[in-house]
């Protein structure tokens, strides 16, 4: 009876245990699933290796990597990759793999692009295209034959999708297995003008001071600036941090070290699958990830992050989705009587619908900031074995203050 006893138990655990194992196997195919769309397991082992295994029996041996296929796909031709370059159809093979041996540095930039801002569109491809960049337009406006006039339009990728934002282009379109050729990936705003920036002497910078993620200087008399990191020093070659003179910025982290702005950021091959990652599908402005960009620098974030000072740029500032509103000038000279008329556009706007478009736009990103956040901190909580790398940094930075405070506090008391 007692033996009866024990072999109950044992069968017992034998099915606990087999019935983990099958469980953990199935989360880790979801799980790799969701994670590698495009190289996912199609079939299960048992299926996988059937036909094979009775191939090879034939052969007198057994294949390796059997487990491991994408259907029933021999694993030679199976392609995981792919890139946004074009192919010409008369270009023969041989022409087509000196052309590709020419180039050393494979790079891409993407760029929301609407008619109205065609002509700065237009100077950042003549800095660009000579530097052969892939380059990627985004029409939130639709409009595509728009751009048929100019010379290089033929050679770019178009993607045309209605009053949608830059995130939400580059999430579906630039996912990390379809642009892991390029070195560098530039996802820059259209607003910008180049005068003074030269891209490849920016990666050159870039490469040599080992920036991760980045972004050019912004001239600070004609951009609008939001954030004292972004403006450029004169003088310098890079920075990656603002001066702890600076009295909101007595501590290290966003905005003020280990950061860069939405408009122009920078990514390495590397930094651009992490950062992919973080954006979120439904949150189409990207209101908040920028301040996490650090956990994609690929290690220390004061070290991997900086702005460029040498080649800089002009943010313009102009808010185009939704229509525009009123341009802040910042110092450009703009014809008093187009500013009237926009100024009436507007006003006109706001009597008719009780709510600017822009003010709704608005609205609606400082939403999806705040569910961004509430995601953050959820995900931070419940994934246990997550541990916050710049969490140290911080409770360092606190002991400092604190320790701080208290050697004033003995001094004036």
């Amino acid at each position: 009876m007692r033996l009866r006893l024990h072999l109950l138990v044992l069968c017992l655990i034998i099915i606990f245990l087999v019935y983990n194992m099958e469980s953990y196997q199935h989360r880790q195919t979801k799980l790799e699933a969701k994670s590698r769309p495009f190289d996912t397991i199609m079939v299960s082992d048992r299926a996988a290796r059937k036909v094979p295994e009775r191939a090879a029996s034939m052969a007198g041996k057994v294949p390796e990597r059997a487990a491991a296929r994408v259907g029933f796909l021999p694993h030679g031709i199976v392609e995981p990759y792919s890139d946004m370059e074009l192919k010409p159809l008369w270009l023969t093979r041989s022409a087509q793999s000196q052309e590709e041996s020419s180039q050393n540095d494979w790079c891409l930039i993407a760029i929301p692009a609407g008619i109205d801002q065609k002509k700065s569109v237009d100077a950042i491809m003549k800095k660009f295209l000579p530097e052969n960049f892939t380059v990627v337009l985004f029409h939130y406006d639709g409009n595509v034959n728009g751009w048929n006039d100019l010379p290089w339009s033929k050679s770019v990728i178009h993607i045309a999708a209605s009053n949608q934002t830059k995130w939400w282009f580059a999430k579906r379109f630039l996912h990390p297995s379809v642009v892991s050729m390029y070195e560098y990936i530039f996802l820059w705003d259209e607003d910008l003008e180049v005068d003074n920036f030269n891209p490849r002497r920016y990666l050159n910078i870039v490469k040599s001071e080992g920036l991760e993620i980045s972004q050019p200087g912004l001239d600070p008399k004609l951009s609008e600036i939001h954030h004292r990191i972004t403006v450029r020093k004169k003088g310098w070659s890079f920075h990656r941090r603002v001066n702890r003179g600076n009295k909101d910025c007595s501590r290290e982290g966003p905005p003020c070290s280990g950061w860069v702005e939405g408009m122009a950021p920078v990514f390495s091959k590397s930094a651009w699958r992490c950062a992919w990652h973080l954006i979120q599908n439904d949150l189409i402005h990207g209101w908040g990830i920028d301040y996490k960009f650090g956990y994609c620098a690929q290690g220390d974030r004061t070290k991997n992050i900086g702005v460029v000072d040498s080649e800089y740029i002009v943010h313009r500032g102009v808010q185009t989705l939704g229509g525009s509103s009123v341009k802040r000038t910042n110092g450009v000279n703009i014809d008093p009587f187009h500013l009237k008329t926009a100024q009436a556009q507007q006003q006109t706007r706001v009597r008719r619908a009780g709510l600017d478009m822009r003010t709704k736009i608005r609205r609606n990103s400082r939403l999806e900031l705040r569910d961004f956040q509430k995601r953050w901190e959820r995900a931070a909580r419940e994934d246990r074995a997550w541990v916050d790398p710049f969490a140290r940094s911080r409770r360092k930075r606190k002991n400092n203050d604190q320790q701080h405070t208290s050697r004033m506090s003995r001094l004036l008391f």
